[in-house]
């Protein structure tokens, strides 16, 4: 048989690593239908190459070798194809029973993600995947147990547990009702973090987002500080000043609360009489500016800001015409001296010298105006300096006009009713 075997390992060229080199019945996967999965453990307790690997307790795989990687166990398992896992699955050595082999369990991902919230699978585990540490455990060993119970019940506080009964029962003794009521405040106080774990994990970024801030500015709060220590001095010298100043201020408050006290009745009475007034005022609306800056620009309306130019806005002006001879205060010239004072208080001024020469030569053309039918014999000089010839009476037929009502009746000067009936013509027949 010897020779039969080693004739056979001499012929195939193999080499033999030992029993687990043998073929042997049970959990075996084929290489053809399966992929590695590298796992990595701090302990891996008696786990040896071909232990199961299972999923839900059903055998999908083994263990191909046990490594070492600096300070912790490395397995390298194969499991079949047709296993979906995700790819954040993690790894658990368990037993079947209390004296049972070990395993290794795959399961999805069960502990919750920072933020609290419960985990989620993604994507889908693959060959030659990495299951890494922080992902991986194990169940305590029957002989921790039984070490844990042999100290707790030889050196442990086992013995006290009968006083402690006893003393919980000292205190609850009548108390039944409100120990019960403080059990129900605290689970409904539970209950109530529990439901507001989202806004207690924001609080604490934020206060964490805080610290961050006051850490990244402490340079800026030191001298904030160095600032503050001048004015801290400057209250403790003045601390007398201050506390004299709060005394009188107390002081204050107490009459100022006796003089509140006292005409309360009247300030609430005159309250109530202006409420009409503010009701009216709050009724007037939108129409209450408009009007308050009608009334700012009375006389005239806002709009003629825009329209009238200069000071004299609202300038009264009072004319009055006094149409009675220039010899009684009036401004009808009655002699060519009158019309000359008259033309020079216009801005005609500049050619009023020349009147009577003008006048002469208008005559000697056109003998019917009203002016030239009048005596005009002795026509006063102009201030030219020079005195015209005295004319020849007129040498028409007609008679001189009987002297108008008003006339002077003397021979130099021109007839009232001549005036008259000269403005008759430029005025249209007006008075």
């Amino acid at each position: 048989m010897a020779i039969a075997v080693g004739l056979v390992l001499l012929l195939s060229g193999c080499t033999f690593n030992g029993i687990y080199d043998l073929p042997l019945p049970g959990n075996n996967v084929a290489d053809d239908d399966s992929f590695v999965v590298k796992v990595d453990f701090a302990d891996v307790l008696s786990v040896v190459p071909r232990t199961a690997v299972m999923v839900a307790d059903v055998p999908v795989g083994q263990v191909e070798s046990v490594s070492r990687v600096g300070w912790h166990a490395r397995l390298t398992i194969r499991i079949r194809n047709d296993v979906v896992l995700p790819d954040n699955a993690v790894a658990e050595i368990r037993q079947t029973s209390l004296l049972g082999e070990k395993f290794v369990a795959l399961l999805p991902p069960t502990k919750p993600t920072a933020s609290g919230a419960e985990p989620v699978s993604t994507g889908r585990l693959g060959p030659n995947d990495l299951i890494p540490m922080d992902s991986t455990g194990r169940n305590p060993e029957i002989e921790e147990v039984l070490g844990a119970l042999s100290f707790l019940l030889s050196g442990g506080g086992i013995g006290q547990l009968q006083t402690i009964t006893h003393e919980l029962n000292e205190v609850m003794e009548g108390r039944t009702g409100k120990v019960r009521d403080v059990l129900e405040q605290l689970n409904t106080l539970v209950g109530a973090l529990d439901s507001q774990r989202g806004d207690i994990v924001k609080a604490m970024e934020s206060i964490n987002g805080l610290s961050k801030t006051l850490i990244a500015e402490k340079e800026t709060i030191g001298d904030a500080l160095d600032a503050v220590g001048p004015a801290i001095d400057v209250m403790r010298e003045q601390h007398s000043q201050l506390v004299k100043m709060l005394s009188e201020l107390d002081k204050l408050g107490v009459v100022g609360t006796r003089v509140v006290e006292e005409t309360k009745d009247d300030l609430l009475a005159q309250l109530r009489h202006l409420e009409p007034v503010l009701g009216t005022l709050a009724d007037s609306g939108d129409s209450l500016v408009p009007g308050l800056v009608a009334a700012a620009s009375y006389p005239f309306p806002i709009d003629a800001a825009t329209t009238i130019r200069g000071d004299f806005a609202n300038v009264v002006f009072k004319m009055q015409i006094n149409l009675n001879p220039v010899s009684e205060g009036g401004l009808l010239p009655t002699s060519l001296d009158e019309l000359h004072t008259v033309c020079r208080a216009t801005p005609l001024a500049p050619i009023c010298g020349s009147t009577t020469g003008a006048l002469t030569q208008l005559c000697s053309v056109i003998a019917t105006l009203p002016l030239c039918t009048d005596p005009a014999a002795n026509i006063a000089p102009d201030d030219g300096g020079t005195t015209p010839a005295p004319s020849e009476p007129s040498t028409t037929s007609s008679s001189p006009s009987a002297p108008a009502s008003g006339d002077t009746g003397t021979g130099t000067g021109l007839g009232t009713s001549v005036w008259q009936r000269l403005l008759d013509g430029l005025l249209g027949g007006g008075a």
